[in-house]
Parts: C-alpha cells; structure tokens; sequence
C-alpha cells in the first residue's frame, strides 16, 4: 500500500522525521504492527485487537499521520467520491444543481467531482474516462449529449445517474424533468392573458430539453385554437446573447407580436435588453416569460415570470438516487412537475 501523508512540522520535529513525510512503514515500525494490520484498521475490513488498534492510533497521532483517501478507498473498494460531469460550470441552472449535489453528498462523507462536458459528446467521453480512470464510486451527468448507449455501457461497471432524460438499464437510474409540459403551461399562461401573438425563443435543436420545450409551446398554441406559426420562432443558444439577437431578428419580421416566450431565463435575460434597447417596455408593450426560475430571474427588472425548475432540488435527487445505487437500493426520487411563476413580466394583452 503507497498511502503517504505529510506530517505537520512540530510531528516531524518530535519524531526526529526529516524527509517531512510520513508514511504508512513508518507508522508500522513505530507500532510494532504489520502494514496490512494498520490497513485492516484505517479500512475497518477485519476485526483487530484493541491493543493492537491503540498502537496504531498512538503511533499515528505522534507522526501526524493522514490516510491518502484515494489509497484507501482503492484498498478498500471506495473513494468516497462521485464523479459529477456538467456542461457548464458558470451556468446559473447547473451552479443551483451543483450546489445541491455537494450538500446532499456531504454528510454521507462523499465529495463531488465536478467537470464540464460543454455540451459536446467527445468532451463528455472524455471526462467519463478521466473520472473513472480516478475510480470514483459513481458518475452523476446532468444532461449532455453522451448517447444512451454510452451511457448504458458505462452503468455496467459504475453507477450512473442521468438527468434530463428518460433511461432504463441495470445500474442506471434517470431523473427527467417534463419540459414539454412546462412550455405548454408558459404558453397557456400568456394565452389566458389574451395574447395570440406570441413570440417563442427555442434552444438550440441539439439539445434535447430544447426540442421538447419547442413541442410544448406547440401544444399550448393547439389547445387554444392558434395557429403554429414559424415565423414568430427563432432559436437561440441558451444564453444572454442569443436572447438579444433572437428578439432583433423578431421585430424585424414586422410581425405584430404582444409577448415572447424565451425557452430558458438567461435567453430572456437578453430579449429584456434588446427590447429595452428599441424602446420597447415590459411588460406594458411586450409580455416575456422565462424558463428555469434561476435564481437571478425573481430580482430582474422587471422581475421575471418564468417556469419553475428546481435545479437545486435537481441536484439533491440526483446525489440522493447515487448514494441509493451505492447502497445497492432501488432509487425512488421523482423531479417535481413544473409550475408557473407569474412576477411582473407579464400583464394582459392590449386591448
């Protein structure tokens, strides 16, 4: 066994230990004790004296001895860590998720490993790869574009826990949240308010969560009797910008248009200063609704209405189902259905 620690300098000063590294044949010589017997100890895999154990813990104190987690875990058969790939860090939805990843992991002792697919399938491999090449007990990926096929192979030899889409295999478990409803309930919403002539921000075609929010808008428009027309779509990529050059692309088709619906807030982040810019007022000349409640979307100006999805609350199932997978259970956490929140985006259409 290679597990190595660093002592602190007063441990090595008594110990007489200059190399500044204290080691587990170190911590053996001193205790008298085989490395296998303290490895039994730090592992907790087979029972030992408790003589023998108050040598090691003795022996340990007084070099300053700290067990490589990673080392152990490998001896053992656990790292104590989760391998969590996101697509993009600096992003308000996966930061909540993120968040609730850390917090639902810590008090089992399991930390996060978090990387960033970028919302491209080759990086993801790769980042599957890095984090099993580090033996993590499992990987949580939210969202992506890694196949389900991929994903399957991977849940053969480490659990997976997927979100954003809808999976069944051995070792897997997928949290998926019902975006199609969540457009559809924004789109009857703004409906309800007597707007027919309803601007839509889709996502961007590869993304699965984007098609599906599109089909929701489309069913919102159905039910009420409006016609689908395509010409009041533009897609967008999911952020600020995008948002702003959708609106300008809008309002230069000349059609008339009293609301737009953004398929996530960072997109209607940016459709509010676009509009702002040609000055046009919210919610007095434009309706907007947003997608994804982040958490900046209540402090907007105007605050902003949205579908409510619980990234936070997203994250904590997630690490919640792994810690089941680990324990060799059945996962049983649900994602919330979504709902509306109407703030002060939004007002009844023009009479």
């Amino acid at each position: 066994m290679t597990d190595e620690a660093r002592p602190s300098k007063a441990s090595r000063a008594s110990t007489g230990h200059s190399s500044g590294r204290a080691t587990i044949a170190m911590v053996s010589q001193l205790a008298g004790v085989s490395p296998s017997t303290i490895s039994r100890v730090l592992n907790g895999t087979a029972a030992v004296s408790e003589l023998k154990t108050q040598a090691i813990n003795a022996a340990i104190a007084k070099l300053g001895y700290v067990p490589n987690p990673v080392a152990r875990g490998l001896a053992g058969g656990r790292t104590m860590s989760v391998g969590v790939v996101t697509q993009a860090v600096d992003s308000p939805f996966y930061g909540a998720a993120l968040h609730g990843i850390e917090v639902e992991l810590d008090p089992a002792g399991y930390r996060p490993l978090f990387i960033s697919g970028n919302w491209n399938a080759d990086a993801e491999a790769n980042c599957i790869d890095m984090l099993r090449s580090r033996h993590v007990d499992g990987i949580i990926v939210l969202t992506g574009r890694l196949s389900d096929r991929a994903l399957k192979a991977h849940a053969k030899d480490v659990p997976v826990v997927v979100t954003g889409r809808t999976l069944n295999a051995p070792g897997l478990y997928s949290l998926n949240f019902d975006n199609r409803e969540g457009a559809r309930l924004a789109t009857h919403n703004l409906i309800q308010l007597g707007h027919r002539n309803i601007g839509f921000i889709a996502g961007d075609r590869l993304h699965p969560d984007a098609n599906e929010r599109h089909e929701g808008y489309r069913a919102g428009l159905k039910e009420a009797g409006i016609p689908y027309d395509p010409t009041l779509v533009v897609h967008g990529e999911f952020h600020e910008i995008s948002g702003m050059i959708a609106v300008d692309r809008l309002l230069q088709s000349k059609k008339v248009i009293t609301a737009i619906f953004a398929a996530n807030d960072q997109m209607a982040f940016g459709a509010a200063l676009a509009l702002r810019r040609r000055s046009l007022r919210v919610p007095d000349d434009i309706s907007l609704v947003g997608f994804d409640d982040v958490p900046g979307a209540q402090y907007a100006s105007p605050p902003l209405s949205t579908i409510h999805q619980p990234a936070y609350e997203l994250g904590r199932l997630a690490a919640a189902s792994m810690l089941q997978l680990l324990a060799g259970n059945e996962p049983t956490a649900v994602v919330p259905a979504p709902r509306f929140i109407a703030r002060e985006s939004t007002r009844p259409a023009p009479g």
